[in-house]
């Protein structure tokens, strides 16, 4: 499995609005993740909205975010969030996630 991490910034205004829908992520998003090889996501969060987000994956992060491309639900989601984040320039927050590069991991 790949480990990928990424980081977002949630708008300090929008910090408890976001994690409410996290609390009741829509079950066929869920699916979706899971069918197209997000296992073992996290996200974390900072009281400021700094978001680090985490999961695992058979292939890689780009195989991961091009199967949630094609899904319908993913572009619903994502419309959804979209006022949620700092700082994308009007794309979706799928679209803007770098990997962070792993520096190092006890196994």
């Amino acid at each position: 499995m790949k480990r990928v991490a990424f980081l977002l910034k949630v708008r300090g205004d929008k910090v408890e609005e976001y994690k409410e829908h996290h609390r009741a992520v829509w079950p066929e998003m869920l699916e979706a993740l899971r069918r197209n090889g997000w296992h073992n996501y996290s996200l974390f969060m900072r009281e400021d909205g700094l978001l680090f987000g985490y999961f695992e994956t058979p292939e890689s992060f780009q195989a991961a975010l091009g199967g949630m491309a094609k899904e319908e639900v993913n572009a619903r989601w994502q419309d959804l969030m979209a006022p949620y984040f700092e700082g994308l320039g009007g794309a979706h927050a799928d679209e803007s996630m770098i990997e962070l590069e792993e520096v190092f991991h006890l196994d």
